[in-house]
């Protein structure tokens, strides 16, 4: 597994800075987390990551959450379920983020529905949420997840407040 050019100083500056994180995927966005390990610092960075990927999991993480699997509202209870996980597994004073990204990506079953993201980031400072879309007809699912993973990484660099290219 490579880590894109693009993406070491960033994914540095990430490890660099005092956040702690707890991730909780579902559907995509995993790459991200194989990333940030690639990179020397990420034992001071991640806490902790879980990827829900059976429904029986997201529904545990979630609370039964009555909503689409990929919608803001199940990204925002995973970042609120990780943000409350990284404050019981920190110790100190450092700046906690929950983060939540939820995906439907291409995948070899029919499925209705556009290919999308919704991505939480919980903080002391409240929950942002962002939603990707993807066309479907050039890519493959490889491809859509380095795109996911992408913007997983450009986000939690905006959220440690690493200045952005």
């Amino acid at each position: 597994m490579i880590v894109p050019p693009d993406l070491i100083e960033p994914i540095t500056a990430i490890h660099a800075a005092p956040h702690r994180l707890v991730l909780a995927f579902a559907g995509a966005g995993s790459l991200g987390l194989a990333w940030l390990h690639a990179i020397a610092g990420s034992s001071r960075t991640i806490l902790e990551a879980i990827d829900a990927y059976s429904p029986p999991s997201l529904a545990q993480l979630t609370g039964n959450l009555a909503a689409p699997a990929v919608s803001a509202l199940t990204a925002q209870a995973m970042a609120t379920w990780a943000y409350q996980r990284a404050q019981a597994l920190s110790s100190g004073e450092w700046p906690l983020l929950g983060i939540g990204l939820t995906a439907a990506i291409i995948t070899d079953r029919a499925r209705r529905g556009p290919d999308h993201a919704f991505l939480a980031i919980h903080s002391s400072d409240g929950i942002s949420t962002t939603h990707l879309t993807m066309e479907r007809t050039v890519q493959q699912r490889s491809d859509q997840e380095i795109y996911v993973s992408r913007w997983l990484i450009s986000e939690i660099a905006r959220a440690c407040g690493v200045p952005g290219k």
